[in-house]
């Protein structure tokens, strides 16, 4: 797919872009002329990211603090005086069996996935109001069918996705357009880090879910930086409200 050259002198948020396709959302806007604010955990990997290309800036900074969603924003816009584009990439998750469940491991999930885009939405919403910008949040296709193990990683990225409804109506009147992408099994190192999965283990759900996808292969983050970037873009200025799922086909088998 061919995105369009819209992004010039545009300026993007992408949290959790440290890695996979937060990373390769980050690199891609900055490739068609745009300036990235990316935030992580680690600051190594976003010392990695930042050297990939001189508009690329970094903030450490952990989802789970209510505080960072102001921090965020204040720090793009003091670099580069403005803000078109939010992408809500950072997520959590892990595998977690009824018998061990764990409010405090419940609650990070709630407030990695729900909790910290709502908040960094609040704090940019002035900001794109002036650019007329948009806002992508990063689901996941999981969410459509029972996850046992992952039903709070599932139902949180379900509930994103009401949000990104929600949100799109709420903020039309700004001009602010608000959709999701939810991808499939992308090959984006989220089973080893976000899972917290040993490479054993995660190269056989890696395998298993390779002959479930439709088309044949497990996806990468190219096949999903497009359509964020299509989102995004002014070129999709009377889309809103939308959830894209890119997964190879891999929500209808499963």
């Amino acid at each position: 797919m061919t995105v369009e050259n819209n992004w010039q002198g545009k300026v993007g948020i992408v949290t959790g872009g440290s890695s996979g396709i937060g990373a390769a959302t980050a690199l891609a806007l900055v490739e068609r002329g745009a300036k990235v604010l990316v935030t992580g955990r680690d600051a190594a990997r976003l010392a990695e990211v930042a050297a990939l290309n001189d508009a690329i800036r970094t903030l450490q900074a952990d989802s789970v603090d209510p505080a960072i969603a102001a921090r965020i924003v204040e720090t793009a816009l003091s670099h580069w005086g403005r803000l078109d584009l939010i992408v809500n990439n950072a997520g959590a998750g892990r595998p977690l069996p009824i018998e061990v469940y764990d409010a405090a491991v419940i609650a990070e999930i709630c407030a990695v996935n729900i909790t910290s885009p709502s908040l960094l939405v609040k704090e940019g919403q002035a900001a794109l109001r002036e650019t007329k910008g948009a806002v992508v949040n990063i689901g996941t296709a999981v969410s459509r069918n029972a996850a046992p193990q992952l039903a709070h990683y599932a139902a949180t990225k379900a509930a994103l996705e009401h949000l990104t409804r929600s949100w799109a109506i709420e903020l039309a009147g700004d001009g602010i357009r608000v959709n999701a992408v939810a991808p499939g099994p992308v090959k984006s190192g989220a089973l080893t880090g976000m899972m917290g999965l040993p490479e054993e283990m995660a190269q056989a759900i890696e395998a298993q879910e390779k002959t479930q996808v439709p088309l044949g292969r497990r996806g990468f983050p190219a096949d999903v930086v497009p359509w964020i970037l299509r989102l995004g873009g002014a070129d999709s200025e009377w889309l809103t409200g939308q959830v894209l799922t890119v997964d190879g086909g891999w929500a209808l088998r499963t």
